[in-house]
């Protein structure tokens, strides 16, 4: 765990990078971006062949931006800039010496890019209620378990509609929106490892891949067959990790 002065993006420029924070887990798939605001305690977990770029913004410029941890789709003019600021194309660990002055034009680009960009529903809360906390430790661990919501309520000793407000009212989802989106981030890990979609889907609790693909695609923007392909084109001969 870590915290810093100055807050920072997180780029996966290829594999799968979860950032966690006091407010949950953003997931970053390759080709998004993540934020991590100055002063949050945060820690980077990477999945698969990963190739991580850090830029830190000072202050003047993470103003412009939210105040709170977020994932955002990187255009490819912010892709570009995340590389130049980091590396060369040839991805060894020397970066670029540009003047102060022209890293400071290219940081002020990347986040012109960014204020224009989305923000991807990759962020996965944390909940702060112990009730809450049990369930998810226990769909971390078993992301694939169809267990009903009134089922790990008897469990845990709290009833469906306890739950269901303290989901609505601590999270911002309910808990079937809360699961959908751990799994799709267990399904992204899998995906990295190698796992074809029919195997992924089953390992994540969907009854069928059709239902799995769907949720996917409504999550991550893309199939995972599309996903898996584009991911194996990115990484090839990318494995270094740098930082500005």
């Amino acid at each position: 765990m870590q915290s810093h002065a100055r807050g920072h993006l997180v780029y996966a420029a290829s594999g799968i990078l979860a950032v966690h924070t006091e407010r949950g887990t953003s997931i970053v798939p390759a080709n998004r971006v993540a934020w991590t605001p100055a002063g949050f305690t945060h820690y980077h977990r990477a999945h698969g062949d990963t190739d991580i770029r850090i830029v830190f913004l000072a202050p003047s410029l993470a103003r412009l931006i939210p105040d709170h941890p977020a994932v955002f789709l990187a255009s490819d003019l912010a892709r570009e800039v995340l590389l130049a600021l980091t590396g060369p194309r040839n991805y060894d660990d020397t970066a670029p010496h540009y003047s102060r002055s022209a890293r400071s034009r290219l940081l002020r680009v990347l986040v012109d890019e960014l204020r224009e960009a989305h923000e991807q529903p990759l962020h996965l809360p944390e909940p702060r209620d112990d009730r809450l906390q049990a369930i998810a430790r226990m769909l971390y661990e078993t992301p694939g378990d169809n267990t009903s919501l009134a089922e790990l309520g008897k469990t845990i000793g709290a009833s469906t509609r306890t739950l269901s407000r303290l989901f609505r009212d601590e999270l911002g989802m309910n808990f079937y929106q809360w699961r959908t989106q751990l799994r799709v981030y267990h399904a992204l890990v899998l995906l990295a490892d190698g796992h074809d979609t029919t195997q992924t889907a089953y390992a994540c609790g969907w009854a069928n891949p059709s239902g799995f693909i769907a949720a996917f695609t409504n999550i991550i923007g893309t199939t995972p067959g599309r996903y898996r392909t584009s991911r194996q084109t990115t990484t090839s001969g990318r494995s270094a990790k740098s930082k500005v």
